[in-house]
């Protein structure tokens, strides 16, 4: 019987208001629901090349054309590898599930990147190794993006509170991050586009707005080195992205004047949006931030909320 694996990529939340392109963090839903893509996969009838489905409750959102997936893309140039290593490239069945709506600020090409690069390499034998795949990864990224970021694919793939480092060969450093949080992930419903939510903010910013944004960014590298989750819940704060993109997610206002008086460190914008997250220490006040968030802010049936931890597991690939 032809083996078929599962790919998992979990949700991630990039920027966290002080981390702008160098922070990222996976979102795992402490009710144990999915949030995150699954790829399914198994070789194919020889000759029949790849064979890409699209299901789950985000597939209509999809170009309805396969080929248009950068599931497919990510095929194509694992091709191009294989044929640069002197490798047979198999024929393959895939199964895109698409839980991640896109365009959510959720890390949703990411997590169909980061799982689709885990299922080819896994049907063919994991020839790629850790390196190989992030490469690739990041290749695929920076087609859809215009540029490279691993913002979100590096804590997709990892796991856990992710700092982009980018240098010396290193893509990122696992950070510390803080057991007690609680991460109430919401998403209204409504898409922003990532190069929307870009050209929205200032080409240039004042040297006292950067002198700021890198002073919070390595004392909340330290917080969380420190175990300071104090001193890290006050470091929150976006002086980069925020003051320009919250105009274009309709009630982030409101959420963020709910968040600071019901208990929660901060409220931010997830990524580039529209989903945003407020993180908290208490369990009853995020379940009830939680409620207030599908009253309030959600938008539409597309729309969700999660009260998350960090998954500190990432991305994996399994036989079924």
């Amino acid at each position: 019987m032809t083996q078929v694996y599962r790919a998992y990529a979990p949700a991630s939340a990039a920027n966290l208001s002080v981390g702008f392109d160098l922070l990222g963090a996976a979102l795992k839903p402490v009710d144990g629901k999915i949030l995150g893509d699954e790829i399914f996969i198994k070789e194919g009838t020889y000759g029949s090349g790849c064979i890409l489905r699209q299901s789950g409750h985000y597939a209509s959102k999809l170009p309805a054309d396969p080929k248009k997936n950068i599931v497919y893309r990510a095929y194509e140039l694992y091709a191009l590898e294989m044929q640069r290593q002197g490798r047979a490239l198999l024929d393959v069945e895939i199964e895109l599930r698409k839980n991640l709506p896109v365009c959510s600020g959720l890390g949703s090409s990411a997590a169909s990147v980061v799982a689709g690069v885990l299922a080819i390499d896994a049907v063919h034998g994991s020839v790629l190794g850790e390196s190989g795949q992030l490469d690739l990864m990041g290749a695929l990224e920076g087609e859809i993006s215009g540029s490279v970021h691993y913002d979100n694919v590096a804590p997709c793939f990892f796991g856990g509170l992710q700092l982009i480092v980018g240098e010396g060969g290193i893509i990122s450093r696992t950070l510390p991050d803080f057991e007690n949080w609680l991460w109430v992930s919401c998403f209204p419903g409504i898409k922003i586009s990532t190069n929307q939510a870009r050209s929205i903010l200032p080409k240039q910013y004042e040297r006292a707005v950067t002198i700021n944004f890198g002073r919070r960014l390595a004392a909340f590298v330290d917080a969380c080195h420190r175990g300071d989750d104090k001193l890290a819940g006050t470091l929150l704060t976006d002086v980069i992205a925020e003051p320009y993109r919250a105009s274009l997610i309709p009630g982030f206002e409101d959420a963020r004047r709910y968040g600071a008086g019901h208990g929660a460190l901060a409220t931010g914008i997830s990524g580039s949006g529209s989903a945003i997250f407020s993180v908290y220490e208490d369990e009853v006040a995020a379940l009830e931030a939680k409620e207030w968030l599908e009253r309030n802010f959600i938008a539409n049936e597309d729309g969700f909320c999660h009260v998350c931890k960090i998954d500190r597991r990432g991305a994996y690939v399994e036989k079924v």
